[in-house]
């Protein structure tokens, strides 16, 4: 008997893993197509398959390859009832996992890409529309990451997105913001609306949380790279340590598991990077700065916008949301950044951003900004 699950995404999406006698195993993506993408996501409850994605796009698994090739003819119910190639195939290994992104119980519908749109529940077996009474940022968050595309930038009503047809599925939607699902949110009950679909409720996502391994580690790579040289001037040897740190990090177990765990998003990178935001999740936290060898947090009195479009950038973390002070996400420790960073708001890294002259000391830890 053979059972599927998708393994190191949000729900509906990660990487393909089929239980094989008592041995979950992963399976090649050059033995992987849209027709065994389309039984995978019907056995899970999900919508249809939206991507197909190689090179272990949501991280290598562990254990065995699956050695033989599905041959799903699209109607299946459950992959156990695919045909199997008789073939035993033995150049895969976990850098070919492949990864399935499925539509879920929640789509965005006429937008520019699957990261914005009109929301769209599904509810026995038919697509519908949610209203926009109440509509706000943390129902949207809900929505961004059920759909594993980053964090919410914007919400909008009034049909922005073209209205939707079918029943007005959900209305006066109160989610806390930590649902796995829209559908677990608070809410008016399933088809109870007083709504119209000139009301429909839309949603902008900052963008994926994953990318390609190999995009992960170039990017880290040549931020390390940066880093060392700010940190202890240009030459050859300086980026040879750089990149022999990079490879020491990489070879620790538990620094393995740790990139495992973000490698939906760009890897955090902690001790490498010039930027880190801390006390929340990767994308949201206290801000904190590497200046020479030493973390420090910035005073929110110094920090502005164009500065957490750079952070932002930085992280791998789409678009700002929102620049919050007074410590919102705890006090840090160590030293308080002295001095006023002047961001243009394009520059991608925050050291390359340009700094005030002036030396502030007017600023605690009560002051941390956060983002």
């Amino acid at each position: 008997m053979y059972f599927s699950v998708l393994v190191g995404g949000p729900r509906c999406s990660g990487r393909v893993e089929v239980l094989h006698g008592k041995s979950w195993a992963t399976v090649c993506d050059a033995d992987f197509d849209q027709q065994d993408a389309e039984v995978v996501c019907r056995e899970l409850g999900c919508g249809p398959p939206v991507e197909v994605l190689g090179a272990a796009a949501f991280g290598r698994g562990e254990g065995q390859v699956w050695t033989e090739e599905l041959q799903c003819k699209r109607n299946e119910s459950q992959i156990h009832l695919c045909s199997k190639s008789p073939s035993i195939k033995h150049n895969c290994s976990h850098d070919n996992d492949v990864a399935l992104v499925c539509s879920g119980s929640v789509r965005l519908m006429n937008g520019s890409n699957r990261c914005a749109g009109r929301v769209e529940v599904l509810h026995r077996g038919q697509w519908g529309t949610v209203c926009d009474d109440e509509w706000g940022m943390t129902d949207a968050a809900v929505v961004c990451r059920e759909l594993g595309c980053g964090e919410a930038v914007d919400v909008l009503g009034n049909a922005h997105f073209g209205p939707g047809s079918g029943p007005v599925w959900m209305d006066d939607v109160d989610c806390s913001g930590l649902e796995s699902t829209l559908k677990k949110c608070r809410s008016s009950g399933m088809g109870v609306s007083d709504c119209h679909h000139g009301r429909d409720a839309g949603v902008i996502c900052s963008g994926k949380l994953y990318k390609s391994k190999h995009i992960i580690i170039f990017r880290c790579l040549i931020v390390t790279g940066i880093v060392f040289r700010s940190l202890y001037g240009d030459g050859p040897m300086n980026e040879l340590l750089a990149i022999l740190v990079f490879s020491l990090f990489f070879s620790d177990r538990t620094a393995v598991l740790h990139y495992r765990k973000c490698s939906m998003v760009s890897i955090s990178c902690a001790n490498i990077l010039g930027v880190r935001l801390v006390g929340g999740s990767h994308c949201s936290g206290r801000v904190e700065v590497l200046h020479g060898k030493t973390w420090t947090t910035v005073c929110d009195a110094d920090f502005d916008q164009q500065d957490a479009e750079v952070v932002c950038r930085e992280l791998g973390c789409g678009a700002p949301v929102e620049v919050l002070g007074a410590a919102a996400f705890g006090r840090g420790e160590g030293q308080v950044w002295t001095e006023e960073l002047q961001c243009r708001g394009n520059e991608s890294q925050i050291h390359l951003c340009p700094k005030s002259p002036s030396i502030k000391h007017n600023c605690s830890h009560d002051n941390d900004v956060g983002l």
